[in-house]
C-alpha cells in the first residue's frame, strides 16, 4: 500500500489520512495540543481488566442472527 494524503470532510471534522487522526481543529499547534492531552490520559488509565476485556469484545461479536433481527 502506499500512503495517501487525502482529505475529506465529515460533517465540521476534516479527515485527514495520514496516521489516521482526524484533524480536531484548523490551528496545527491546538490540534497536536489535543491530540497529545489524549495520549496522556490513555497512559495514566489503569489496564482494562480480563472481565473488562470480555464485556467490550461481546458488545462487537454479537451472533448473526442477533445482528440482523432489528
Amino acid at each position: 500500500m502506499t500512503a495517501s494524503t487525502s482529505t475529506e470532510t465529515a460533517g465540521a471534522v476534516q479527515l485527514v489520512d495520514t496516521p489516521g487522526r482526524p484533524v480536531r481543529f484548523a490551528d496545527p499547534a491546538r490540534n497536536a495540543a489535543y491530540w497529545a492531552r489524549i495520549e496522556r490520559i490513555v497512559d495514566a488509565a489503569p489496564p482494562l481488566t480480563d472481565e473488562q476485556r470480555a464485556t467490550i469484545r461481546s458488545a462487537f461479536h454479537q451472533p448473526a442472527e442477533r445482528r440482523t433481527a432489528a
